[in-house]
């Protein structure tokens, strides 16, 4: 099938931050067929969608997030992490079951789209229902199973990890990477990791893990290891492998450069990390050190929402309070963080992450005609300052339409919302 996106602004996020005006995009089958101001045979076309007053760039790309939490959203707030972790999130996931995580990450896909994210890296359990509404949804997804040691259930976590790599990676059409998620060194014990990492190595796969979150966390390693938690898994081998490191807040000069050296994606995450009292990640000092910094919004539960325009905007105005200057973390570089540094991050710089002939059709256009958005005397500023995700008109992800006019194509959203609050209700008041 061949879409013409017509008349359109766009942005593409490339290496030459390139911005053309009232300009095509072709897409053909799954893939940038024509990016440019040339004209287009209608003829050859089978649908078109007219960009007068809207903008095209890539689809966003949250790094870090938990999508089976959003059951859980506005639960437990106003907590510090180890209370809502062991008090409140702990127990209550105990109870899931599921068929929960399937509506609750369905809800969470469409909050998504609603909101122009295209590709996630979710951390969570049952990801075998996650696979499947990432099936209907037709979203673009990386999945690590989450992995807590248990002494009954530790090796069955690594062996289920094993099986969805061996059954689901790279399946439909590409739009499915697995990874292996060991939660964190505080919750995987070193021996525990080292199993971890040598199940990972066989099948040559990649790591999703929380790093460096809270001082506690920070304060406990150097009590128990003699070391920061980056230092602790680098030395026990685990940056030989891919890895996304989540939230990296309190971190050392020495782990920046450990970082660094390893090649090691940190995701910023930071309205969970505000929300929380975690701290400021020095994400200006990550960019400055080369290091390709990327972004999530974490899960729903402690952020509480998916909204990425949101994470891009907090990501480069907070850095700037907290560095007190204006010139950190630009508008252009929160917008990298979320496309082209995102696609870094999965190892899917080569097929997403930028608009650029020749990769997968994941395009998100917003509607350019608003107040707010009035005028766009630049257009990163614009992106990055005024837009809000709910100025998304209609999302494109591996060539199919999966919002058009901001009406999903692909879920049914009143049937998801309701199975979402019926199981929220049952499982916090009921089970």
């Amino acid at each position: 099938m061949r879409i013409l996106i017509k008349n359109i602004d766009i942005v593409t996020m490339d290496e030459q931050d390139n911005v053309f005006k009232k300009s095509n995009i072709l897409i053909e089958n799954n893939l940038i067929k024509f990016i440019g101001n040339d004209e287009i045979n209608p003829n050859i076309v089978d649908y078109t969608i007219d960009g007068l007053n809207k903008l095209a760039m890539p689809g966003l790309i949250n790094c870090h997030t938990h999508l089976g939490m959003s059951i859980f959203r506005n639960y437990a707030d106003d907590m510090n992490l180890s209370e809502w972790l062991t008090k409140k999130i702990w127990p209550a996931e105990a109870k899931l079951q599921a068929e929960d995580v399937f509506w609750a990450s369905l809800l969470s896909m469409a909050e998504m789209i609603a909101s122009g994210t295209t590709t996630f890296c979710d951390m969570y359990f049952f990801m075998d229902k996650v696979v499947e509404a990432l099936e209907i949804s037709k979203m673009r997804g990386t999945l690590a199973r989450g992995i807590v040691e248990e002494n009954n259930l530790s090796d069955f976590k690594i062996n289920e990890s094993e099986m969805l790599f061996k059954e689901y990676n790279n399946s439909l059409n590409g739009r499915i990477k697995i990874m292996f998620g060991p939660h964190a060194p505080y919750t995987c014990s070193p021996e525990f990791l080292g199993k971890i990492i040598s199940s990972a190595s066989k099948l040559n796969a990649s790591i999703h893990i929380h790093l460096s979150e809270t001082k506690d966390e920070v304060e406990n390693s150097y009590k128990i290891h003699k070391k920061s938690p980056i230092r602790h898994v680098y030395d026990l081998g685990l940056f030989e492998l891919h890895t996304i490191a989540a939230h990296c807040v309190h971190i050392n000069d020495e782990d920046i450069n450990i970082l660094k050296e390893k090649n090691v994606y940190p995701v910023n995450n930071p309205s969970s990390n505000f929300k929380l009292a975690s701290g400021f990640s020095p994400v200006n000092k990550m960019l400055k050190a080369g290091i390709k910094v990327a972004l999530g919004t974490d899960g729903a539960a402690s952020n509480n929402n998916l909204n990425m325009f949101k994470e891009i905007s907090m990501a480069s105005i907070v850095n700037k309070a907290v560095d007190n200057d204006p010139m950190s973390v630009s508008a252009l570089e929160t917008l990298k963080m979320a496309t082209l540094n995102g696609a870094y991050a999965l190892g899917l710089e080569k097929e997403i992450g930028s608009l650029k002939v020749g990769k997968k059709a994941d395009i998100i256009i917003l509607d350019m005609d608003k107040p707010h958005l009035c005028p766009r005397n630049n257009y990163f500023s614009t992106l990055a300052y005024s837009a809000y995700g709910s100025d998304v008109d209609t999302v494109i992800v591996d060539g199919n339409i999966l919002m058009e006019k901001r009406e999903f194509k692909t879920l049914d959203i009143e049937k998801i919302k309701y199975m979402a609050n019926k199981i929220s209700n049952d499982l916090l008041n009921n089970r």
